[in-house]
């Protein structure tokens, strides 16, 4: 497999019972396959440590503003997306494989954000909250007040037409 960010060749590492592509002697990346990177992800999970400073070359300069393909699905172009709620890590994600691109660095920013899953599940709790809880409050009381209107009209409904003449309520007639 070629690096999306500077064309080299990747190598392959294995690291706590996974096996990653690094660009290694290139720009120091690495490419995660689908559900790897939760497993060196936080600061606790040692198979991580060794891929926090893997060897890299000063003269490769790296343009992150290019949009980059996968180095698996090749003609597939990756999406860059905030890897947290906390929003300072943008990773490369392809939509194909569900594997991820990180930047020299990256690995360890993401490690350094949260030091458990629990922490980053409230951390995400409290934005999504933050986020759609004005939105969730209006759509209840819109709600409500719809279901309210709704008992208003069967109320009517049961004052003009008693139940005994309701279709369906009766042994007899035409309903």
């Amino acid at each position: 497999m070629r690096c999306p960010a500077c064309e080299s060749l990747l190598s392959q590492v294995i690291t706590g019972g996974i096996t990653v592509d690094i660009c290694k002697g290139g720009c120091g990346g690495i490419w995660f396959d689908r559900f790897e990177l939760r497993k060196v992800d936080e600061p606790h999970e040692s198979a991580g440590e060794a891929l926090l400073d893997i060897e890299r070359s000063d003269t490769i300069i790296v343009d992150h503003s290019k949009r980059r393909r996968c180095p698996k699905c090749d003609a597939i172009v990756m999406m860059r997306h905030f890897h947290s709620v906390k929003q300072h890590v943008e990773v490369d994600e392809c939509p194909g494989c569900d594997g991820y691109w990180l930047d020299p660095g990256e690995l360890a920013a993401i490690r350094r954000e949260f030091r458990t899953e629990e922490e980053k599940q409230k951390a995400a709790e409290e934005y999504f909250s933050e986020i759609f809880d004005t939105h969730l409050a209006e759509m209840r009381a819109q709600g409500r007040e719809q279901a309210e209107r709704a008992r208003n009209i069967a109320r009517i409904f049961r004052f003009i037409c008693p139940s005994y003449y309701i279709p369906g309520k009766q042994d007899w007639g035409a309903f």
